[in-house]
């Protein structure tokens, strides 16, 4: 047995242990499919912050925090009678090879086969419609991209980025009118349309809307601290600040910036 075989199956027989309903962890034998399924998605991100800073020493024990709660959900799943971690293992590994017949057979790549084998995917789990498979629980922004690009697929789209640019400044205007009316109903759904079109916008561009918003996420951050210890300099804090006095410091970061290599 190799040594990701060995470390595998002792993480299995770990989470069998923890769930053991007499000598388990108290905690570990309460918790359900959707008790668990939050910790997941946490999970996850925090694997891709991992990524994003790029700390290499930390992503392998993220990871395995990840793999944590695949063990987890399939101990569960095995407890109840439906299917176990080969299951899963298995599943997925049949998809790869089906999903690349380029690589494990001898069909020749192809544009479009893989969200052609999705699609066949989604038929056979007489899941119908363009749109359909796509999950409810991802991240708004991600899910908005998806869908567009579902649609794209079938020709509902724009021709180029700068028409969908300008639909933006459609959907922006069509906003203002509504702060106008104070209707929050109405402002938030005008609001939606214009989330959704930057998302189509990205998806345009071949950008992540999510990775684009978290690198703004960042910026915002470094440049908000920075004026923040700018103002501790000077033995001040932000809320000792005008409004003027922190668009200034704002300002004065964003030029710093630019003249840094």
């Amino acid at each position: 047995m190799s040594d990701a075989a060995q470390a595998i199956q002792r993480l299995i027989e770990i989470m069998a242990c923890l769930r053991d309903p007499k000598d388990g962890c108290p905690w570990d034998q309460e918790q359900d499919f959707a008790s668990i399924a939050p910790y997941a998605i946490e999970e996850a991100y925090e694997v891709a912050d991992t990524i994003a800073r790029q700390d290499w020493d930390a992503l392998p024990d993220e990871l395995g925090d990840l793999l944590l709660q695949v063990t987890y959900h399939a101990r569960m799943a095995e407890e109840a009678g439906w299917f176990d971690f080969a299951t899963v293992a298995t599943m997925i590994g049949d998809k790869m090879i089906r999903r690349h017949p380029h690589v494990f057979g001898a069909a020749p790549l192809r544009p479009g086969q893989w969200e052609d084998g999705k699609a066949q995917e989604r038929l056979t789990r007489q899941e119908n419609g363009t749109l359909a498979g796509i999950p409810l629980g991802l991240p708004a922004l991600l899910r908005a991209r998806k869908l567009s690009a579902r649609a794209a697929r079938v020709g509902f789209d724009w021709a180029t980025a700068t028409q969908v640019a300008n639909k933006v400044d459609e959907e922006i205007a069509e906003l203002k009118v509504e702060l106008d009316s104070g209707d929050r109903a109405r402002i938030a759904d005008e609001l939606g349309d214009v989330l959704f079109t930057l998302a189509t916008l990205a998806r345009k561009l071949d950008l992540d809307p999510e990775d684009c918003l978290r690198q703004a996420n960042a910026k915002f951050t470094r440049r908000f601290t920075a004026v923040e210890q700018d103002l501790a300099t000077q033995g001040r804090t932000m809320p000792d600040a005008t409004l003027a006095e922190m668009e200034a410091g704002w300002q004065a970061v964003k030029r710093r910036e630019r003249q840094t290599p």
